[in-house]
């Protein structure tokens, strides 16, 4: 076991970057044009982002803004969980929540594709929110790298190669 060569995927997101996106966005919507008026705001409590305006298409104006500010700062878009404009009262709303580790049907979804797609020699264990991936060879951990940077259902991070 002490020859093995180990490496960890995590999912995590950089809660400044977050932030300064998150306040640039802001900046953008009280500064530009089109969203006088419209009652557009964007707050953030907890871990939750609450978008505002009084129509449904200014409301994803906003989401819009957002996640442009998100990729400009090298977050990937994989990580915002945004929901649907739902009408509350006279303005329509829109949640958000930033994605942070690998959930149980993900990590799952990871594991399996490891070990019908990957190399034979490679095993994926769960350990919390995030998967430790160990073989003997080097150079069948960096293919499975190389296989789980095409993964669709999270944004993943390499680390802890060893």
């Amino acid at each position: 076991m002490a020859s093995d060569s180990t490496f960890d995927v995590v999912s995590k997101v950089d809660k400044q970057e977050v932030s300064n996106a998150l306040n640039q966005a802001q900046k953008e919507i009280a500064q530009r044009y089109d969203f006088k008026g419209v009652g557009a705001e964007l707050d953030f409590s907890g871990e939750s982002i609450l978008m505002k305006a009084n129509s449904e298409e200014r409301v994803k104006a906003v989401l819009d803004v957002f996640q442009s500010k998100l990729v400009k700062r090298n977050i990937s878009l994989k990580s915002l969980d945004a929901g649907e404009p739902y009408a509350s009262g006279k303005e329509y709303r829109l949640e958000a929540s930033i994605k942070e580790g690998i959930d149980q049907p993900t990590a799952k979804k990871i594991t399996k594709l490891i070990r019908d797609e990957g190399p034979k020699s490679v095993k994926a264990t769960i350990q919390g929110d995030e998967l430790r991936v160990s073989s003997k060879s080097r150079d069948d951990l960096q293919s499975t790298i190389a296989l789980l940077k095409d993964f669709e259902d999270a944004d993943l991070q390499f680390i802890n190669f060893r």
